[in-house]
């Protein structure tokens, strides 16, 4: 399934968020209520969503949309306003592609660092400032250096703590698209004092369109817990820039899920970021010196099976 949050854009209809799930060109609405949200489905765990996958099933050989008893409205996609699939209480991002680490020490004169190798490694981002897809983001004021990042991230839909690798996917509800937007000369500034990102980071995270379900990815598997064969795209004002594969990541999603939940419980709801897939940034295209984000760029992040992430810099 691809679920979205969303509002209607049409005449006389209410202009609140409801959750709904894509089935064609059209969405099901599945929340009835200005509390019918994805995020409180997710809140509630897996099996929520053990009725909704049913009736998508029956969608799909040809039956209306009938859940509990009741048949639900259908709005055109393309009269429809996306907003971020849900509202994580954590968001946790990694730094697991090894060619992004390679090239990201390069650029400070360095080696990767042996630890590296040792254990998967991230930050709690902030998740106040979050975008969606077709919002603008604004330019910070205090960055001549504004960056995006083209990363994909998983959805837990089921609490665990100290989950094994192997247990991983049993939490995972799904995948998004998150663009993990930096202000690199701030960045600079910050980790050289040994202690961020920070401001460098937290005033826009982009997530969207959807979320994407594990059984929807299920013929895209490499053999590894929690990793598809998934292409990443990256467009700035309908350019192509970065090209990756979710297959060439380093630390399996199984293996961070694994790290986050070391005496630590992860919630429903939480989002696990991969960090940057290779080539997913100009600081990594340029070297550092290059063109960064201007006023009125459009970026549009892809990945295969998810669909388009576009925001517009303001």
């Amino acid at each position: 399934m691809r679920l979205v949050e969303f509002s209607p854009q049409l005449p006389d209809e209410p202009d609140f968020p409801r959750f709904g799930v894509i089935l064609g060109n059209q969405i099901i609405e599945i929340g009835e209520s200005e509390r019918g949200t994805l995020s409180d489905y997710i809140w509630r765990g897996l099996p929520a969503f053990e009725d909704i996958r049913a009736m998508y099933t029956a969608c799909l050989r040809g039956a209306p949309p009938v859940l509990r008893g009741h048949e639900r409205r259908l709005f055109p996609l393309t009269r429809c306003l996306l907003h971020p699939p849900l509202k994580p209480r954590t968001l946790r991002d990694f730094y697991a592609f090894e060619t992004h680490v390679k090239a990201a020490n390069a650029i400070r004169g360095r080696e990767v660092p042996p630890e590296w190798y040792t254990m998967p490694v991230f930050y709690y981002t902030y998740y106040g400032t979050l975008c969606g897809d077709g919002d603008t983001v604004p330019y910070p004021p205090y960055t001549a250096a504004l960056d995006y990042e083209l990363e994909i991230a998983a959805v837990i839909g089921k609490a665990g703590r100290d989950i094994s690798p192997e247990q991983a996917e049993d939490h995972i509800l799904g995948f998004t698209i998150l663009n993990d937007w930096s202000a690199r000369d701030v960045q600079r500034i910050e980790m050289r004092v040994g202690l961020g990102s920070a401001k460098g980071k937290d005033f826009a995270k982009s997530l969207g369109p959807c979320i994407v379900t594990l059984d929807e990815l299920e013929d895209r598997r490499i053999g590894r817990h929690g990793v598809f064969n998934l292409q990443m795209v990256a467009r700035v004002n309908g350019v192509e820039r970065s090209r990756g594969n979710m297959a060439d990541i380093y630390w399996s999603f199984g293996e961070m899920i694994a790290r986050a939940s070391q005496a630590v419980t992860l919630e429903a709801g939480d989002v696990i970021g991969s960090g940057t897939v290779g080539t997913g940034c100009l600081l990594e295209l340029t070297g550092g010196e290059g063109a960064w984000l201007q006023s009125g760029d459009v970026v549009e992040l892809e990945i295969e099976r998810i669909g388009v992430l576009r925001n517009v810099i303001g």
